[in-house]
């Protein structure tokens, strides 16, 4: 036996940590990874280098971590998402392992900027919104409270579409986010998993004369995961981001090819790999709702082999299911995973239905993201019998048995049934897959304390009071190693001279900042710390859009996907009532830059259309000299993560402004609360819970609530009533009518105002006023610091709450049943492969 005691371990460059083996490090990927030498590197290169630099040293912990949970055989966690914005990689894995000191100063030594390196990355946008930054976030928390746990989703080859901007109206271009390449990820073909589409089932007997079914016929696609670390800050472990991307089973036909039919000979091929070559493929046609379902149906069923693989390899039975696995459903995407490891459990495992039911209630957990009931998903069921037809019989039957329970709750009350069922009858019978995810999970949660209660009260409100103990709420938090210390370095070193360090995986600690809420030296330096991040953004603005902003004026900030419950159009009409203001009323205000961000669904055609007017009133407003740079309105093209860190940590006002009970939670809020920016917003989604943190004295607050927003609309709403007793909003809505912002095309935006007044299903009329008004008095605020910056300081010391964090340790001890893990790192050698 070998003394570990005496073994002498060298340095090496591969996971050596000194200044001297990383330097090495560098240079050797970029001479054997990249073929280049540091006289014909190009920044590309030079990426490359460092970034599988800094990979070694986090497989070298991968290995150790996967090492760790499969000798204790840990309960795991599976998130199942559609989405991940991961945004880059590098600066953020530089952060973690504590290397961006070295990054900077060694290359800065080749009179490299590390900035310019940085630049190099892509974006992956393999996602659209909140949805997918918060799975990002999630995995970030996981790995930094050492939790064993793994994500899922599917790798697309062309991620959400870049925007482009042309006369105003938005231009979807492919995101080729692979096109540079991808350091981060390794693929792993020797898990490749067969997915089934298509067919039919048939009756067999087992050996015991049991009934059996069969999936036989259809087509078969295969799942080739690739995987990206996710490392944790401050800690040993890392843990697995799996992503699937779909392979034709039979890759090309040559016989067909040399006949001649060139095209049918890569066709099936093509068919296969359309299924992860983009995300949200636009669903109004029967192909397009086909190949999403397809997409959905892709990744989870390669998930949950995947996961039985992995729990068979270490037991022989299905007793120890749910306290070995626990998978969250990310929204309703993946809500296939039910019936499917229930046709996995019966029909290839041969438990009972009652077992395998049992075993997959207590499994699963489901977070509902929407309270909007055009986003609860529903499958034409036609359709999924087609494509999945086992599946569908499994939901039939998890439906009957379920509409059994429900007789019993409520026997005499049959519309309660037709309410509840799973499958929605009528002319085109549809499957509704977020009662699915109720029926089939043992917890169902919110994502903010209004939205849950509204799920209870509203929208599920006839499972919640059959199975009250089944909801809970878990609201959202954001990472603060990305949206603190790694996008916003001034105020992050600010805040740890102050309070030391704890605070970047304890957030809590923030509130200790209060002490500092009046001292000047400290308000002094916020503001400092602000104007530095406004005058970076503007000379950014400058360098990619060409645009001068004044970052001496207030910076009011909207960034967020377009729909029209966000209420873009509401920002619109407050900036052409300011235009009016100084161009026909010949009044001073508050000098303000408006930037506004973010992308429509490309079939979306009113969101499409509120672009376009921002873009219109932006371009009139930059032509006319009676501006005099005291208004600036301007979009940003193809809002993305790396944006959001320039944006966030310069702005002044967060517009948080939804329709009260429309948003979900929102993430946005959060993020500009951390970084120093005061909320302007309703009472909706976790604006209520950043209002009860900061105090209503340090929010700026408009608009009907929930409660007010449902009983208007109960009694019937007039757009109109609001219009004429208005005449700021009348003036601004008859400017737009008018065609003064697109006098090339003047009846153009004709059908905002017609929109506005006659069906305004948002409210956008009802509260202007309100908005107008509390707009006013931010401003008037903005203008004092002395008032302003004490509000700042509040507002970042209670932000702790919003941690992803905090959010993860609740989602472990309520719903997973899952304990943190340490990590220890030995000398290499013996190691399993990462599973």
């Amino acid at each position: 036996m070998v003394d570990r005691k005496s073994i002498v371990v060298v340095e090496d460059d591969r996971t050596g940590m000194s200044e001297k083996a990383l330097r090495r490090a560098v240079l050797d990927h970029l001479q054997f990874t990249r073929a280049k030498d540091l006289g014909s590197a190009t920044l590309l290169d030079v990426y490359h280098a460092l970034a599988h630099t800094v990979r070694d040293r986090l497989v070298h912990r991968w290995m150790w971590t996967q090492r760790t949970y499969i000798e204790k055989d840990v309960k795991r966690m599976y998130y199942l998402s559609a989405e991940y914005l991961l945004g880059r990689q590098l600066a953020s894995n530089l952060l973690n392992l504590d290397l961006m000191d070295f990054a900077r100063q060694g290359l800065s030594e080749y009179e490299i900027n590390l900035e310019d390196v940085l630049e190099e990355e892509e974006d992956p946008g393999l996602g659209n919104g909140g949805l997918g930054r918060l799975a990002a976030c999630f995995m970030d928390s996981l790995a930094t409270l050492e939790y064993p746990a793994m994500g899922y989703g599917i790798r697309y080859e062309f991620g959400i579409f870049r925007q482009g901007i042309r006369d105003g109206w938005q231009l979807e271009q492919p995101d080729e986010w692979l096109r540079k390449g991808n350091p981060w990820e390794i693929a792993r073909p020797e898990y490749t998993v067969e997915v089934k589409f298509g067919g039919r089932v048939e009756e067999d007997n087992g050996d015991n004369g049991e009934r059996r079914m069969k999936w036989v016929g259809g087509e078969t696609v295969l799942g080739v995961p690739y995987d990206t670390p996710v490392a944790g800050f401050g800690t040993f472990t890392v843990n697995t981001l799996r992503l699937w991307s779909s392979r034709a089973s039979q890759q090309f036909d040559l016989k067909v090819f040399n006949d001649g039919d060139y095209r049918r000979a890569v066709e099936r091929k093509a068919l296969s790999e359309s299924i992860s070559k983009v995300l949200y493929p636009k669903d109004a046609s029967l192909e397009g709702k086909e190949l999403r379902l397809k997409q959905q149906y892709f990744f989870v069923c390669c998930s949950i082999h995947d996961i039985l693989r992995r729990y068979k390899a270490k037991h022989s039975d299905f007793a120890a299911f749910p306290a070995k696995v626990a998978i969250q459903l990310n929204d309703t995407h993946p809500a296939i995973a039910i019936p499917e490891l229930m046709r996995v459990l019966v029909d290839r495992e041969h438990l009972g239905w009652e077992e395998a039911w049992r075993i997959t209630r207590r499994t699963f957990a489901y977070t509902n993201h929407t309270l909007l009931p055009e986003a609860l998903e529903r499958w034409p069921l036609a359709l999924l019998e087609r494509l999945l037809p086992r599946h569908m019989q499994i939901i039939f039957e998890i439906n009957r048995r379920f509409l059994r329970q429900v007789h019993v709750f409520a026997p005499k009350d049959k519309r309660r049934r037709e309410r509840m069922s799973i499958i929605e009858e009528g002319p085109d019978r549809q499957v509704r897959m977020a009662y699915l995810s109720v029926v089939g999970a043992h917890t169902v949660n919110g994502v903010a304390a209004l939205h849950s209660s509204l799920i209870r009260e509203k929208v599920l409100k006839d499972f919640a009071q059959m199975r009250p103990k089944d909801f809970t709420n878990m609201t959202n938090g954001v990472t603060p190693r990305r949206w603190l210390l790694q996008c916003n370095p001034r105020l992050a070193d600010a805040v740890t001279q102050r309070i030391g360090s704890e605070w970047i995986t304890n957030l809590s600690q923030l509130e200790r900042l209060l002490e500092y809420a009046e001292d000047p030296g400290f308000l002094q330096e916020l503001s400092a710390i602000k104007q530095a991040n406004k005058d970076d953004l503007a000379q950014w603005i400058w360098k990619t859009q060409r645009e001068e902003v004044d970052p001496s004026t207030l910076f009011d900030v909207q960034v967020k996907r377009i729909h029209e419950y966000k209420r873009q159009v509401m920002v619109c009409l407050h900036v052409v009532h300011l235009y009016q203001r100084i161009k026909f009323g010949g009044e001073e205000i508050v000098p303000r830059t408006v930037l506004v961000g973010g992308k429509a669904a490309p079939g979306y055609v009113n969101a499409k259309l509120i672009i376009k007017l921002i873009n219109d009133v932006a371009a009139m407003i930059r032509l006319d000299p009676a501006v005099g740079g005291r208004l600036k309105l301007l979009f940003l093209p193809n809002y993305n993560v790396s944006m959001a860190e320039r944006i966030i940590p310069a702005t002044d006002l967060s517009e948080q402004i939804s329709m009260a009970g429309k948003e979900a939670s929102g993430t946005g809020n959060m993020k500009f609360q951390m970084n120093g920016a005061l909320t302007l917003g309703t009472l909706d989604g976790a604006n209520v819970e950043i209002r009860e943190e900061v105090g209503p004295e340090n929010f700026f607050l408009f608009g009907l609530d929930a409660p007010g927003a449902q009983q208007l609309q109960t009694k019937g709403y007039s757009p109109a009533e609001y219009i004429e007793r208005s005449p700021e909003l009348q003036e601004a809505l008859e400017l737009i009518e008018s065609g003064f912002f697109c006098p090339d095309e003047p009846d153009l935006h004709k059908s905002v105002g017609d929109y506005l007044r006659n069906h305004d299903p948002f409210l956008v009329c009802a509260d202007f006023d309100a908005y107008r008004k509390c707009q006013e008095v931010a401003a008037q605020t903005w203008a004092d610091p002395e008032k302003w910056w004490p509000m700042v300081a509040r507002n970042i010391a209670k932000a702790g709450k919003f941690s992803s964090d905090r959010t993860i340790q609740d989602y472990a001890t309520r719903i997973w049943g899952l304990e943190p893990t340490s990590v220890a790192v030995g000398i290499r050698g013996g190691i399993e492969e990462i599973d």
